[in-house]
């Protein structure tokens, strides 16, 4: 199942990293489990986690308190720092200023050995351009990797677009001849549009040019991948999917893909985002007809909190089909592609009333290969940073680094 240069590597070598988002905060008190180490219980929240318990961290204490914003805006400004752990400048015009995400570091690292660096992915889309949530950019409420400081990565939430990311319109049936024209007429495309934008520079002013480096950045790594496409995926794809789905379906589809992303070990890096920052959405299958946004300024009202908790577990049970996905498949030596992956689940804020960034809800499924001991409950002091964390993730895939964000000082330790 593995792609053929990587055909020989042994599992312990085929480590990757998963971003799972939600927004909106967590209602907390049905989240936070009571007892600390091994032998906690799940709270109601967390039950649908119980069949892959053994394989899960959940850590209390950590904060990402450099995704604070000025003024308004905790939602947008929480998303932007959501796997960047920086202070993002206030603005809903182009000059966003971030900081690189930690999935991105991770994929520097790890996209040498795949075809696809990272995937990001999504289930609700919207332009990067324009005022998102008081003064913010909607490039920070909507985006949660960023290949550099002004270059947010948008999601794709079409799974017909996925499948073709994944598979490169790999038509199974094709013959060769058929995949090599395919092939050479992407390469064509792609050097009539390098021709045309490389005529465009002189013409431009410094912020358009800019901007148009950043899309020839982008071209340069779709060519790579092309490139690398060769004759197709070394494992049998599903059929694609519909474009169009309910919810519910939706959300399966997409993480069915990013399971299938992993068995092909199309890459080792994925984001995903089950909603944008602040979403409104409604959920009716639950019997939850008002917005989740609403509901999440949930003013100490106990229907409110009740509310926040059928969605909160729903949102978990999603989390949960991921690993679920991630332990079925097996990948020798005794080893699940969940054993050999970090799976990072969090939210913008911690309470949507109280819009906090401190003891966000965390979870961590998956050792990544050893490096962590998952089936516990660990505490850490108030206003540990989230950025730790992230070090000690990027550390476990090969990325020798001590910092990372505005405020990681090392390894989280007791992991």
């Amino acid at each position: 199942m593995f792609s053929s240069k990587d055909a020989k590597a042994e599992p312990s070598d085929l480590k990757r990293i998963i971003t799972f988002y939600v927004p909106n905060g967590i209602h907390m008190p049905a989240w936070t489990p009571q007892a600390e180490g091994a032998d906690y219980q799940l709270p109601t929240i967390l039950e649908p986690l119980g069949p892959i318990r053994d394989k899960l961290l959940v850590l209390t204490g950590l904060a990402n308190t450099p995704a604070r914003p000025d003024g308004p805006g905790d939602h947008a400004a929480g998303t932007a720092g959501f796997l960047t752990c920086r202070h993002v400048v206030k603005t809903e015009g182009a000059n966003i200023k971030n900081g690189i995400s930690m999935d991105q570091v991770a994929a520097a690292h790890l996209g040498q050995f795949t075809r696809i660096p990272s995937l990001q992915l999504g289930i609700d889309g919207g332009s990067s351009a324009g005022d998102c949530d008081s003064g913010y950019s909607c490039a920070y409420a909507r985006n949660i990797s960023w290949a550099s400081e002004t270059q947010p990565l948008p999601k794709a939430v079409n799974p017909q677009v996925v499948w073709d990311i994944l598979f490169g319109g790999f038509d199974p049936k094709a013959t060769a001849e058929e995949q090599a024209r395919q092939q050479l007429y992407r390469t064509s495309v792609l050097d009539y549009v390098l021709e045309e934008a490389n005529s465009l520079s002189g013409k431009l002013g410094t912020t358009d040019r800019r901007k148009l480096d950043e899309y020839m950045t982008g071209i340069g790594e779709l060519e790579k991948k092309i490139q690398k496409t060769g004759s197709g995926p070394q494992c049998t794809p599903m059929d694609r999917p519909p474009g169009d789905l309910p919810y519910p379906e939706h959300v399966k589809m997409m993480l069915d893909l990013i399971a299938l992303a992993v068995q092909c070990d199309a890459t080792r890096v994925v984001s995903f985002m089950l909603g944008n920052a602040g979403s409104g959405r409604s959920y009716p299958f639950l019997l939850v007809n008002e917005g989740h946004h609403e509901i999440s300024h949930h003013q100490n009202i106990p229907e409110n909190f009740e509310k926040l908790t059928t969605i909160d577990r729903w949102e978990v049970e999603q989390f949960g089909y991921l690993l679920g996905k991630l332990q079925a498949i097996d990948e020798g030596n005794g080893l699940s592609a969940l054993d050999t992956s970090a799976v990072f689940f969090s939210s913008e804020i911690e309470d949507g009333n109280a819009h906090r960034h401190t003891n966000l809800p965390v979870l961590v499924g998956g050792s990544l290969g050893g490096v962590f001991e998952p089936g516990r409950h660990v505490v850490y002091p108030d206003d540990t940073p989230l950025a730790n964390l992230f070090i000690s993730m990027l550390n476990g895939v090969g990325v020798p680094t001590t910092t990372f964000g505005d405020n990681g000082t090392g390894p989280l330790p007791n992991l």
